[in-house]
């Protein structure tokens, strides 16, 4: 038995992979728009924090975020912060970045109790 093939079919076929293109494209696009916002940002926020710290503090921000990424994170929005809402005037000088570090490092400790059971 021979099938006899229209070009219905094909043309289905082609409309179904041009809509799976499409949508591809669309995400990519998408991806790409969030990521150069993501990129805006970032470079803002480092412009802000350079002009905000000393040399030396914002070396040792470098360093921190070598290490320890998520702190160095977490620094970075608190001094933003802290400048925005005037507790803080700049320029941030190591010794003062060195005690908002502490300080934010010790609140994110987490307390560790044990219980013996008897």
């Amino acid at each position: 038995m021979v099938e006899v093939s229209t070009g219905y079919e094909y043309d289905e076929e082609e409309m179904i992979k041009r809509k799976k293109l499409l949508e591809y494209q669309r995400k990519l696009q998408e991806k790409m728009r969030e990521e150069e916002e993501r990129r805006r940002r970032e470079l803002e926020r480092e412009a802000l924090l350079r002009s905000i710290l000393t040399n030396e503090a914002r070396q040792r921000l470098a360093n921190l975020k070598i290490i320890k990424p998520e702190l160095a994170e977490a620094l970075a929005v608190q001094l933003i912060q802290l400048v925005q809402t005037g507790r803080l005037r700049p320029p941030i000088s190591d010794e003062v970045l060195k005690k908002i570090l502490i300080e934010l490092d010790r609140r994110s400790r987490r307390e560790i109790k044990f219980k013996f059971l008897r």
